[in-house]
């Protein structure tokens, strides 16, 4: 027997607005009945796992101890980009002049992400 990870939980003061930031980034739907001010949001992903936003009283403070990874379709700089313009801000740059690493970034409440390299440019590395 083992367990399936149903839900990522992400604490936060909006879950309705961060619901809409993590909607962009993934591009999937905010839950249909999702509405402004409610205390629980949820983003459902491929493979069944959610992305459920819940409200907590208390500002985040410190790093996470965890946090999502993302792996874009496109070259890591387009998607760091077009994350940025929803609303991401810049937290550390842990590229290599090789193009391995990652982009660091944070949501619109300050939870850290991580944006690998695509799938094409980990291949073109490895040649």
């Amino acid at each position: 027997m083992v367990s399936i990870v149903q839900n990522v939980a992400i604490d936060c003061a909006d879950p309705y607005e961060l619901g809409r930031f993590w909607s962009g980034v993934t591009g999937r739907p905010q839950h249909p009945e999702d509405r402004p001010g409610d205390s629980e949001c949820e983003v459902s992903l491929p493979g069944g796992t959610v992305l459920h936003f819940n409200q907590v009283p208390e500002p985040k403070t410190g790093k996470n101890r965890i946090h999502l990874c993302l792996r874009p379709e496109t070259p890591r700089e387009e998607e760091v980009e077009r994350l940025l313009a929803l609303g991401a801000t810049p937290v550390a740059d842990r590229r290599k002049p090789d193009g391995a690493g990652w982009v660091v970034l944070a949501d619109p409440e300050g939870n850290e992400f991580c944006v690998l390299s695509s799938a094409a440019e980990r291949a073109a590395l490895s040649h």
